[in-house]
């Protein structure tokens, strides 16, 4: 379990604008599920904006999503939905 970190240690002001990216395996429907399971917790969030890259090789694929983060609570929900998805392999 995360310890909880106070507003004032926090090295993030809220509102923000955060970037998240999220790696995994190439697939037709990654950037779509990745997208549904933001909007899910950033509503407000931009789709336009989104950012894909392929693996130089092909097989993985990143999308970066900047959503404008309104507490930590928000993201640490939003990190706990992406890595446990059954498509994601990495979430920074």
């Amino acid at each position: 379990m995360m310890s909880e970190i106070k507003p004032e240690d926090s090295l993030i002001v809220y509102p923000s604008d955060f970037p998240i990216k999220i790696m995994g395996a190439t697939h037709p429907e990654f950037e779509q599920s990745i997208t549904s399971l933001v909007l899910q917790h950033a509503p407000d969030f931009d789709v336009s904006t989104i950012e894909c890259r392929p693996s130089k090789a092909g097989n993985y694929q990143s999308v970066t999503c900047t959503i404008r983060a309104t507490s930590r609570e928000q993201l640490d929900n939003l990190y706990r939905a992406l890595t446990a998805h059954e498509m994601v392999k990495v979430v920074l």
